[in-house]
Order: structure tokens, then sequence, then C-alpha cells
């Protein structure tokens, strides 16, 4: 298993290395200039502005500033916002911990509904309960997000007053009032994100166990007399995962991207906020940083996927 681990490691250096020069290259090249505010300031002195590009790189080749770029991140150092004016390591390192606590929820509730309401669906295919799934799978997978987002909060902050429909990092309280207040204000984020991913799930786990459940290993191990939860929970289910798990592990990109959207409506001060403000002030260097995690992020979960399926499948081995 180790050698297995370290040998996705090297092979993800290259991806990694290929993701971070084509997003240097495309903010290089990308129209506006992060000392563009400077250069209108009245009360900056020219040579003060020249300092400041000469100091920071901006007017080197962009390969020279990517090789640059890529050392100092190496040795720990992500760059400095121009925005902030602070390290871009202490900003992401503030925001990243709730975006994982939001996303990482989401991702257990998408689960937590789309197994077994999938897995009942696909045992009683056509049927009442089956139709009732598909249509709200329908229905959730056809709703954007911020449409979702806004709905809970008419219905749940505005009307009833039950919820909180502002984030907040700073909540003035302490013990468990302090934990009921953290979970009240990210119940709605987290459903949105987690109903939504759900949806989709849920047709996927439908399809991959009535696929299974018609193999001839399972009609076997029916015949030695095992009782039917055994059949689907130990023959169906297990094999009939795999394929659910590649599917998280791709969707984890979407997932994000649907992460930036609910940090929008719901004020959440993650790294998807972090990334918007960035590009509003074109914070070139935090823009860069924030979008660099997410691939890290991304490539992460795909090795944990690959981890998953030698548990899910014996026949799988780590040579």
């Amino acid at each position: 298993m180790g050698n297995y681990l370290l040998r996705r490691l090297i092979i993800a250096l290259p991806s990694l290395l290929g993701i971070s020069l084509i997003l240097f290259v495309l903010l290089a090249l990308a129209p506006g200039d992060p000392f563009g505010e400077l250069a209108t300031n009245p009360n900056i002195p020219p040579e003060v502005r020249e300092a400041l590009r000469v100091k920071f790189g901006m007017d080197d080749p962009i390969l020279v500033r990517y090789l640059h770029w890529l050392v100092a991140m190496l040795h720990g150092d992500w760059g400095f916002s121009f925005a902030s004016r602070v390290n871009v390591d202490t900003l992401i390192l503030q925001r990243i911990p709730t975006t994982l606590y939001v996303v990482g929820s989401a991702q257990l509730l998408a689960l937590a509904v789309a197994l077994p309401v999938g897995v009942y669906a696909a045992m009683r295919p056509y049927s009442l309960f089956d139709q009732i799934a598909n249509t709200f799978a329908f229905i959730g997978f056809s709703l954007p997000t911020f449409f979702t987002g806004l709905l809970l909060i008419l219905i749940f902050s505005v009307n009833l007053g039950w919820l909180p429909f502002v984030y907040r990092a700073d909540i003035n309280a302490s013990g468990w009032q302090w934990y009921w207040e953290y979970l009240k204000q990210a119940i709605m984020p987290v459903t949105v994100l987690g109903l939504f991913q759900a949806a989709s799930y849920t047709r996927y786990v439908r399809s991959a166990v009535l696929e299974v459940i018609k193999l001839d290993y399972v009609t076997t191990a029916r015949s030695k007399g095992l009782d039917e939860r055994n059949v689907i929970v130990k023959h169906v289910v297990r094999n009939a995962l795999i394929p659910v798990v590649t599917l998280v592990a791709l969707q984890m990109p979407t997932v994000f991207g649907g992460a930036i959207i609910t940090e929008q409506i719901f004020r959440i001060p993650g790294i998807g906020s972090l990334l918007i403000s960035a590009i509003l002030s074109n914070d070139t260097p935090v823009i860069m940083a924030v979008t660099f995690v997410f691939a890290c992020l991304v490539i992460l979960f795909n090795l944990l996927a690959d981890v998953i399926y030698g548990w899910l499948d014996p026949r799988i081995s780590y040579r």
C-alpha cells in the first residue's frame, strides 16, 4: 500500500506542474494589471510604482515569473496579496477549513441520501417508490444551487426566522451554544450542496445496482440460501459502489464550483468567496494559489478513490 501511494503521488507531480503552468500562463495573459489601481492613484509617485513592479517581477518574461513562483512556493512562500496586504498562505489557511467543513458535510449528506434511496429504488424498479425517487432526482439536479439557496433563505430565514442566512466566522458564544450556532448557520449551505449532489448520485447508484443485481454470482448467492439482506449488502452494493466512487471523485471539481456559488449566497468566509473577491480585485497571486489548491484537492480525492477501490473489490491489488 505504501509503495502504491508513493507511486501515485510521484505520478501526480507532473500533473500538478502542468496544471500550475497552464494556470500561471492564463493569468499572465489575461487582461488587467494587479498594479492598475496604483497607476491611477496620484498620491503614489511613479518611481514607487516602478519599484514595486520590479520587486514583484511583473515585467519579467512569463516563464521566468513562473519559475520564480514555483521555487518560492516549494519554499513555502505562496506570494503576497495585493488587495489584502497579507501573505497568500495566511489567507488560504484562514479560509480553507470552512470550505472543507461545508463541502465535506455536503458530501456525507449526499451519500447518506443517495445510497439507501438508490439501492431501494433498484431493488423495486418501476415501483411507486422508484418513480418518486426518480422524479425528485430529476428535480434536484435540474435546479441550480443559487436558486435552491435563495429559496431556503426565503423560507427558513425571512419567513420563518429559524436559521441565519449569513455565515459568521466570529460567533459570540461559548461551549455548547457555540457549537449549536455554528451548526445552525451551516444547515442551509450544506443542504443546498448535499441535495444537489444526492440527486445525481441517486441515479448512478440505482443504475449501478440494477446492473449488478442481474449478474450470475448474485443468483448463485441466492441459490445458496443467503438471506436477501446479505445478498444485497455484501454482494450487490459493494460491487455496485465501484463506479459510484469513480463518479464522486470525478465530481469534485463540480462540487467545489458549486461551493463557490453557495459561499457567495450565504456569505460563507471560505476559499470560494476568497477566489471571487480576488478575481474582482485582479489579485493574481491569490487567484493562482486558490485555483492550485483546488487542483491539489481534486487529485487528492482521486487518490482516495483509488484506495477505496481495493477495499471494495479484493481483486484489485496495489502492486
